[in-house]
């Protein structure tokens, strides 16, 4: 049967000699027969093909051909680098990048585009053409750290915390010896987090900030109370409040922040494609393990609760930074009443100047989500904190979202003038799942049909679909997909009878919807009863509004 890309390969990585490191290999790219250069290029491609190809599907929402051309573009491109010089110790993240890059520059490129349809797809190359920075703002300090530790120590940070692969595998890939490896290993665990703090100190925008850099990074390194005057600072400082979740990570979330930091886009789902991660087994266990703040040095939790602050401005379905999907329960490490203190001042002063969420690796797969607030600010209709009735108005045309025709699985979605049609009539439950009220089986879907908002069967928390129909609303009204949270809402064009489909998140007013709470006459939100819809609210008689 045809498979799409080469088998992984065992580790030690193939060749025959576990000494044959990738260096090694690219050694003979530069000026070496070319009988030597081929195969050189044969074991550096089986060793790294899988994963740039993986990630090419994931920048491109398509496992088609075009994959596979991106995969060897990036490949030929790097390759290329390494015959003239550039050394090949990390391979892995800079091929990741390459892969990258590649779609965006062919996404750029009209006449490309034109002839590669997988490069139109909004959740795709097309997407990443409007994004104005592949990385964060909230993970800056840390891409800056990463990119300035030696090769060696990108590579074991790659591969045991992003691949979550054995220490054999990132040891062969340098041709060291795996015990050799593994203190390496903890060594570079060491120096990233220093090099994040040093990073904040050289991009601290004020003297305040580098005054508090060692009293923000001491108590979270060791478990202890921020001091009164650093939560104060905290809740003035968006650049300090980055900083403090980003050094939270370092006890379970390590590879969350690394391939955020490093990828941005898709981070998550590269990371939910890792064999490492999804195949059972000792590895995989380990690796939730660390994500939940499980067991072993690096996962008990001690300073994990700055990590689990959730993005501030998100009004519902508050998003953790951490990649599990289930339900956390802040950690005692500050113990309960500075911790208290410290989310409650961190929650409050971290929303943007213009109301709008930093970004995170939100990259992705939801993580788990905290209590909804009480008000929205001003300017952002509140979706009820019970399932209600909800007309969503674009605040750019000031036109609704509508349904395609008769509401079934598969029919797409539109701007319409707003009425009080059924189609218009959406229930934002507190899990984040948008239900057609028109069709209480169906449920807005936005991974469905390759960017584009259709209709699909709504999916039970736990089900492989449910960040595909589940959405958080910030406060300035963007709606983001949980199955990549840098995605949003929005119309293609402001026109009437435009496609619903999901963009990179730019916080412009066109991905804005003002969510309209739709009443009876007796004032209830709540939907009971079953049937049509005529029947489920045969007491109507206000129309909508």
């Amino acid at each position: 049967m045809h498979t799409p890309h080469p088998p992984r390969p065992p580790y030690p990585p193939p060749g025959g000699d576990p000494g044959e490191s990738d260096e090694f290999l690219a050694a003979r790219l530069r000026g070496r027969p070319e009988g030597e250069a081929a195969h050189a290029v044969a074991l550096l491609t089986a060793r790294h093909w899988r994963s740039a190809h993986d990630y090419a599907t994931v920048c491109l929402a398509s496992s088609g051909q075009a994959a596979a051309m991106v995969t060897a573009a990036a490949l030929h491109h790097v390759l290329d680098r390494i015959a003239v010089g550039e050394p090949a110790v990390a391979l892995r993240p800079a091929l990741l990048v390459r892969v990258r890059d590649t779609v965006r520059e062919w996404a750029a490129d009209d006449r490309t585009a034109a002839v590669l349809p997988e490069l139109q797809k909004p959740a795709g190359g097309r997407g990443m053409r409007a994004a104005t920075t592949m990385t964060p703002e909230n993970r800056a300090l840390a891409g800056r750290a990463f990119r300035s530790l030696p090769a060696r120590a990108r590579c074991l940070l790659w591969h045991a915390e992003v691949e979550a692969e054995p220490i054999s595998v990132p040891a062969g890939l340098l041709g060291m010896d795996p015990d050799i490896a593994s203190g390496a290993l903890e060594q570079a665990r060491a120096a990233f987090r220093q090099a994040c703090v040093q990073a904040h100190q050289e991009l601290a925008p004020t003297k305040d900030c580098r005054f508090h850099n060692r009293l923000l990074d001491v108590p979270i390194r060791r478990g202890g109370a921020l001091l009164p005057d650093v939560r104060r600072h905290l809740a003035e400082c968006r650049h300090c409040r980055h900083a403090a979740e980003q050094l939270g990570h370092f006890e379970s979330g390590l590879d969350t922040l690394i391939a955020e930091a490093v990828l941005g886009w898709g981070a998550r789902r590269y990371l939910d494609s890792r064999p490492g991660r999804t195949a059972g087994g000792p590895r995989a266990g380990r690796a939730a393990r660390r994500r939940r703040g499980g067991d072993g040095r690096h996962g008990s939790g001690r300073h994990r609760l700055l990590s689990r602050i959730p993005v501030p401005d998100r009004l519902t379905g508050l998003r953790m930074p951490d990649p599990v999907r289930s339900t956390r329960t802040l950690l005692t490490g500050l113990g309960a009443v500075s911790a208290g203190v410290l989310v409650s001042v961190l929650i409050a002063g971290s929303s943007s100047p213009d109301g709008g969420a930093d970004p995170t690796g939100s990259t992705g797969a939801a993580g788990g989500r905290a209590s909804v607030p009480s008000a929205a600010p001003t300017g952002a209709a509140a979706v009820p904190s019970a399932p209600g009735r909800t007309r969503l108005r674009n605040a750019a045309s000031g036109l609704c979202l509508d349904t395609r025709g008769e509401p079934r699985d598969g029919s797409g979605t539109r701007l319409a003038e707003c009425s009080s049609a059924w189609t218009q009539q959406w229930t934002y439950e507190d899990d984040g799942l948008l239900r057609s009220v028109a069709d209480p089986g169906l449920c807005l879907d936005s991974h469905k049909d390759a960017g584009v908002v259709v209709l699909g069967t709504c999916a039970d928390a736990g089900d492989p679909r449910s960040g595909d129909v589940r959405y958080d609303l910030t406060a300035p009204g963007e709606l983001l997909t949980r199955w990549d949270g840098q995605l949003a809402l929005a119309p293609a064009t402001p026109d009437a009878n435009a496609d619903i489909v999901v963009k990179v998140r730019d916080r412009t007013v066109d991905q804005r919807w003002s969510a309209e709470p739709v009443r009876t006459a007796t004032g209830s939100l709540s939907i009971s009863g079953t049937g049509t819809p005529a029947a489920r609210y045969a007491d109507l008689t206000e129309p909508v509004t």
